[in-house]
């Protein structure tokens, strides 16, 4: 009778390691999908390692993790390479650029929506427009985990940004002025004004519907 007491955990154990395991990949593979899009936009544009470092101020170790989907970056680090590489953020959605860049595609049905999941800091951005590298006006879906942030630093980028809050809350930083923004509340700036933005909520997430403009890239 204890025999087969002792052998039921002995079977549930593997089954347990094996749903943990099926489960931790996919965060990693989220920045292996990223550091691809940053490479192939790289080589498009021409661009050795050592011009995007001096450029962006990063390291060449560093931005080598990223492309190698080692390292998972932060949105201040994906604007700022985005910049470099003449982009907006949504070029680093959905399938590899072109030579070109562009598309004719009108519509983004709700199921087929490109998402960026920045999952060390609790923010994704579905991107709600079709997904193109030459495209200058773009439309996200932000979702903010409780205590999620874009980090303590402000940071740039080329273009204008605006947004309006679907649920919960976030703090705003422009330049020195810090709002608490809530259901309903609605934002814009130039984001060439340093910026960062957060879910100050403990145990609710905040949905955001934002735009981003860029006026510089292409």
């Amino acid at each position: 009778m204890r025999k087969p007491a002792a052998a039921k955990p002995a079977r549930n154990r593997p089954a347990k390691v094996k749903a943990k395991a099926a489960a931790k990949p996919a965060e990693p593979a989220m920045d292996v999908a990223v550091g691809r899009r940053i490479r192939d936009l790289r080589r498009v544009r021409q661009f050795s390692l050592e011009t995007v470092a001096a450029r962006t101020e990063l390291s060449i170790g560093f931005l080598s993790q990223i492309e190698r989907g080692l390292s998972s970056p932060s949105l201040r680090v994906l604007a700022t390479l985005a910049d470099v590489l003449g982009v907006g953020i949504a070029a680093l959605f959905g399938a590899s650029p072109s030579a070109d860049g562009g598309s004719d595609q009108v519509v983004t049905r709700g199921l087929q929506r490109p998402e960026l999941k920045l999952w060390r800091t609790g923010v994704s951005k579905q991107l709600l427009s079709p997904a193109s590298s030459d495209n200058k006006l773009n439309l996200f879906l932000v979702h903010l985990e409780a205590g999620g942030s874009t980090g303590d630093e402000l940071y740039t980028h080329d273009g204008e940004e605006a947004g309006l809050v679907l649920e919960g809350e976030m703090m705003l930083t422009v330049d020195s002025q810090t709002w608490s923004l809530k259901t309903g509340d609605s934002f814009r700036f130039a984001s060439r004004r340093p910026h960062r933005f957060s879910n100050p909520a403990r145990d609710a997430k905040a949905v955001v519907l934002w735009v981003n403009c860029v006026t510089g890239a292409g």
